[in-house]
């Protein structure tokens, strides 16, 4: 991690692997492709997403789409991953599972 709670390198790599299906995109930004069988569940999942990032007060870029939503998280003030983000990429993990 840098001064500004940034997470890179070997850090990086090690954070991610225990997040399953989370990616890192330019070592920015956190990305994720969740599938689902019609809009509607998507759009479900969309607002549990919403309501787990005002929980956090981080929000990430979504975008929903038949049956998938991408989602990809980074913070924007540190200019990179931290933190957040992986608490963030948790909590939407869980919805996706609990949904």
């Amino acid at each position: 991690m840098s001064e500004a709670g940034l997470i890179s390198g070997a850090a990086l790599g090690e954070r991610v692997a225990a997040l399953p299906g989370w990616q890192v995109e330019e070592e920015r930004r956190l990305t994720k492709t969740f599938r689902f069988p019609n809009f509607q569940s998507a759009l479900d999942f969309v607002n549990r997403v919403g309501a787990a990032a005002e929980e956090l007060g981080h929000h990430p870029d979504v975008h929903l789409a038949w049956g998938r939503v991408d989602v990809v998280t980074w913070s924007h003030d540190a200019g990179g991953i931290t933190e957040r983000d992986f608490a963030l990429a948790a909590r939407i993990d869980r919805a996706f599972t609990e949904g």
